[in-house]
């Protein structure tokens, strides 16, 4: 048993709600790139923790991530999610409605940069962000997070160690050198206090402290 296993062991449970999003994701022929279980519960707990009521998610897929989010928040809280494509945002909203979580949620759809300038037009400001989709684009999603974020948020990014390509100086390809960006970004910027945590493939987390 490695650590990964241990620590699954001990403190991931069945559960039928998230196991229904992994299957029908399978079922309609998406890549299963969801959140793991552990990365889940950490994110329902970081809500919980900071009392965010509104939530912005960047990447939906089949709404796993989005459930562990919606868990967290109390009956005021509500979720912004965005989605490339039309057909993942409407299951992802499916498995929501499931967790019984319909009239609580948006879903915008596109080019999630052209939604992050939307939401900036908007004015909306946010408590909570989670930042779980192209690579590439992560500093990119980091400079509107910050701008999107009320004092104190939290703004998350999962895989933010690429399974140790990150600190493999041989290793520079537009993916990894893109999270490189977003990891320096996170610990340099005056604005955010941060730290990565090496679960499964790394989760930062930082407190926006503008």
């Amino acid at each position: 048993m490695n650590v990964e296993e241990y620590i699954h062991s001990l403190f991931v449970k069945e559960d039928e709600v998230l196991k229904e999003v992994i299957e029908s994701i399978r079922n309609n022929g998406m890549r299963n790139i969801s959140v793991s279980p552990e990365i889940g519960k950490i994110l329902t707990m970081l809500v919980k923790i900071s009392g965010a009521k509104e939530i912005l998610e960047i990447g939906a897929l089949g709404g796993y991530s989005g459930i562990c989010l919606a868990r967290g928040f109390s009956d005021d809280g509500h979720l912004t999610s965005l989605e490339l494509k039309e057909e993942f945002a409407q299951l992802a909203y499916n498995n929501l409605k499931k967790a019984g979580f319909e009239d609580r949620v948006t879903y915008y759809t596109g080019e999630a940069l052209e939604s992050l300038k939307q939401l900036e037009k908007e004015q909306k400001k946010f408590d909570f962000i989670f930042i779980d989709a192209d690579k590439e684009n992560y500093p990119n999603y980091l400079e509107y997070a910050i701008q999107l974020s009320n004092p104190g948020a939290l703004i998350v990014g999962d895989n933010v160690l690429q399974r140790g390509r990150v600190y493999n100086t041989s290793i520079d390809d537009e993916r990894t050198e893109s999270i490189r960006s977003f990891n320096e970004q996170i610990a340099n910027n005056p604005q955010l206090e941060s730290i990565i945590l090496p679960i499964r493939d790394g989760i930062s987390v930082s407190r926006v402290i503008q």
